[in-house]
Parts: C-alpha cells; structure tokens; sequence
C-alpha cells in the first residue's frame, strides 16, 4: 500500500549513513532497448549493498528521518494530483516534452503521449514501441524527435541490440509525424557519430536544427572514433523531414577537453557533450560536455562559437545539464556524480559534490564569462539505497525571481531560489520512500519541468506524476501560457 501525507521540508546535515553504496512507427512488436554502457544516464540493475547499510536505511525509516518504502511526501505546497503507471512500455521512463493539451514522455523502449487538459486526470492517446536507449524527445510543429543512443541493428523500431564493433550497427536521430497525436509516423533516421545521448532543437520557420550530443568513442567502434571533440548538427526541413541531414561536425574542443585522470582525478575525461540548452531568443547556448561548461554563441546555428569554457576539478564529476536564468545572466549546472547509478546524497559525499553549480554570466557579447557563485544540493535525507542524482529541470517563470523545479531520481523533485546566487534555497519537495532497502535500486523523477501552470515528472520507475504547486513566491507563473514546451530549448517567458 502507497500512503500519502503531507509533512514539512525535512532538514538536517547531508547524510544518514556512512558511505555511498555502488556506484507507433510500429505498435508494441519488439523487445526491449539495451542501457546505454555510458557515465551518464545510465540504465542500471539493482546492486547489493552491505548488510550494514541495508540495516542503516532500515533505521533512517524506522526513525522518520527518511519515508517508508514507497511513502509519498511533500512539502505543504504541493500536492499530488495523479499518477499514470507504466503501461505497455516497461523501459525506464526518461525525458518530457511539451505541446498544447500534450505531454509527449521518453521511455527506453519508445515514447507515450497524453492528453493532460485535465491534470487530475491524464489520458493516454497513444503508445509507441520503438525501443533506443535512452529516446531523449522533443516535439516541433508536426514534427517529434526521438535520440538512439544504443548500437542497433538497424533505424527501425524493430531493430535489435548489435555490438558497436560492427559495421553496420546504427544509432542517432529519429523523427516522427505527430500530426494525429493517436498515430504517431516515423518518417526519417540519421546516424549520427556515436549515437545521439541526448539532442537539442534550435527551430526556424523553414527548418529545425538539431544539435546532436553524444560521447564515449573507441577505436573499436567504426562510427565513434576518437577524437570525439564537437557535436553533430542535423538540419531537418520541416516540408520534407525525409531529408534531413548532418550539415556540420563543429569542433567544441580544440585541445582535446578536460583530460581527466589522472591529471584531474575522479572527472570525467571530455569526449563530447551530454546535454546542451540553447536560448533562441538571445542567440546563446550553455554546454554541459562531461569535464567541461560551454557557453556559446549560435548567431549562426550551423556554426555555433565557443564564448567561455569552464571546469571544476574539485567538485564535479559529470557536467550533465544546463539552465538559463530568465534573464540570461546565470546558468545552472549539473553535476551527474554516480551517473545515474550511485546513492550520493549522503554524508560521505557530502553537499558540494553531485550538485548544481550556480554560475553568473558577467560582461557583454563575445567577452561573456562564467563566474562561479555557488553550489546547490537537497538537503533531506536519502537513505543509502537510494540512487539521487542532480538530473533535469526547468525555470518557473515569475518575473523577478530565479526558481526552479528539477528532478534528483530518488531525491524527488526538488523546488527551489536562486534568485541569490550565493545563497540558494530549496522552497518545496515532493519524494518517494525507497524502493528497497536491500539494494541500490535506480528510480525516481529523471525529469520534472513546470509547464502552464503545473509540474509534471517522469519517473523512471512509477510512472508519470503531476504536481500542483500553490506558493505566493511561484504563483506568479500560473499566468505564463506557452503553446509548446522542450525544455532544453529555453523560451522567452516574458517577450512573446
């Protein structure tokens, strides 16, 4: 039984135990995606841990300090308003995006679309097998976009897993008709250099761009050769999405990248980009590319120019996401410690490492920097099969304030100000007790974006969530309507 109780915002030091356990193009006719063999995002099995800290989790929850198994709790400003479990797609859910009365939600064996004009009540329109890892998505017009990031057999959703040794495995960008949201048509592929992670759009009238985020190669992959130092930029014309192409390789890292180790011990060595958010309206794009912060100019999005590169070879592990204040003058990194597979909200990792990083952007056009302010981290506890993560989120649109709401896997969703970009605050949560108590197990929100007037997450394991946030801080944003959503790709809220 899953009970449901509303409780105040817990506080306390991070950590309740001692140490971090482990670190329808074609309707419903195949099997199931393979998890991507990557640091970020990875697809993970449940992992034993010691009896020891399966007997500390035990007691964080016999305590109160942490939720029972399954438990929902929230802060007294959000409310939960409806859960859809998963259905006939059995893959871990992953990423959101949004259209009119639509929500259109990822899932490792292919995509869902509901109908979300009643938040209590959501409806399935249509559920589409095309299985992919991790089928990143994003929707355009007519048109919905869908990332392969998994050695397949071939670019139908009836492919099977293949070795990235082979020749002929292929993996990077679908596209689909989304015309009638009931019968979704898959009407174009693109292989892209070491399959597509995660993707990005940059949309025209005539065209959208796609800036296509991949990484990982190795000499034994004949179409992911090192060196891996850019990204691969697709052009897809709207009246005719057969023929969309790669227009332009940039090169993001003429030196190579952030090294790694040994010479930055416990940072991941860059080769390519995770994640990248583009603001349109400002021409600008933030970059989260393993060891490495970009910010960059996209004046011209064929050819978009590095403006300022940072590193933290300290604190993070894993540059994961990005996202841009309203006012272009801050970005929120990510930092994927654990990658997706790892318990780090804890004492043992402390609140400076797997957190977001809070950078201001000072000075005017091409001089921009990225000036480091502060760190972000949840503070409630989590116990040590928990895998929490800083994952992905979205501004809340209130004019005069910097808020956000974002996704910590088993950390829950997380409302927060960083209007003070030295003092960050988490303002509201909402959050699962622990699948198990016995082992690492991966689940919890993998997204949670704030759209017209409500939250809606994707969690990996218990299905789609919708939340209702009531808060004189964020009310404000319940008058912000947009007509379509893709969260990497950042609106102007506020000069439409």
């Amino acid at each position: 039984m899953i009970s449901l109780h509303t409780s105040p915002v817990r506080r306390r030091r991070l950590g309740v135990a001692t140490a971090a356990a482990g670190l329808l193009a074609t309707l419903l006719m195949a099997g199931p995606a393979a998890a991507t063999p990557d640091p970020g995002d990875r697809g993970e099995a449940r992992t034993g841990v010691l009896a020891a800290q399966q007997a500390e989790a035990k007691a964080a929850i016999e305590s109160g300090e942490v939720p029972g198994v399954d438990e929902i709790v929230h802060s007294s400003n959000i409310t939960h308003l409806a859960n859809v479990p998963k259905d006939a797609l059995k893959g871990l859910n992953t990423d959101l995006a949004f259209q009119g009365k639509y929500a259109f939600a990822g899932n490792y064996d292919g995509f869902r679309i509901f109908d979300i004009s009643n938040p209590s009540a959501p409806r399935t329109v249509s559920q589409v097998l095309c299985p992919g890892s991790q089928n990143d998505i994003s929707v355009s017009g007519n048109l919905l976009f869908l990332s392969t990031d998994s050695s397949r057999s071939d670019n139908s959703c009836a492919s099977t897993t293949q070795p990235a040794t082979e020749k002929s495995s292929w993996e990077g960008m679908k596209v689909f008709d989304i015309s009638d949201k009931r019968n979704p048509k898959y009407v174009a592929a693109v292989e892209t250099a070491c399959g597509s992670h995660t993707h990005t759009l940059v949309p025209e009238r005539k065209n959208v761009y796609v800036y296509v985020s991949s990484y990982s190669p190795s000499a034994t992959f004949p179409d992911c050769q090192p060196p891996h130092d850019g990204i691969s930029v697709i052009k897809v014309p709207r009246n005719a999405p057969e023929k969309a192409a790669v227009v332009n390789f940039p090169v993001l890292f003429p030196d190579g990248g952030n090294p790694g180790a040994p010479d930055n011990p416990g940072v991941s060595k860059t080769t390519g980009c995770h994640d990248i958010t583009v603001l349109p309206s400002k021409d600008l794009a933030a970059g989260a590319c393993m060891g490495d912060g970009l910010l960059f100019s996209i004046k011209d999005p064929e050819n978009p120019k590095i403006i300022d590169r940072v590193q933290d070879n300290v604190n993070f592990a894993f540059w994961h996401s990005a996202t841009f204040n309203q006012t272009t003058d801050k970005v929120v990194f990510t930092d994927e410690l654990g990658g997706g597979g790892a318990a780090t909200c804890n004492e043992e990792i402390g609140p400076k490492r797997g957190a977001n990083g809070i950078y201001d952007i000072v000075g005017k056009g091409d001089h921009r920097k990225l000036v480091f302010r502060s760190y972000f981290k949840i503070d409630r506890p989590q116990a040590d099969t928990e895998v929490c993560v800083a994952h992905n989120g979205s501004i809340i649109p209130v004019k005069g304030r910097d808020l956000m709401v974002q996704a910590w896997y088993q950390g829950g969703v997380s409302v927060w100000d960083f209007t003070d970009s030295s003092k960050p605050k988490e303002i509201g949560y909402f959050e699962r007790g622990p699948v198990s108590t016995d082992a690492v197990t991966t689940a919890g929100p993998w997204s949670a974006y704030y759209y017209n007037g409500y939250i809606y997450s994707n969690d990996i394991a218990k299905g789609f969530d919708i939340l209702k946030l009531d808060d004189r801080r964020t009310d404000p944003a319940k008058r912000v309507r947009l007509d379509e959503l893709n969260v990497q790709t950042q609106p102007d809220y506020f000069d439409r």
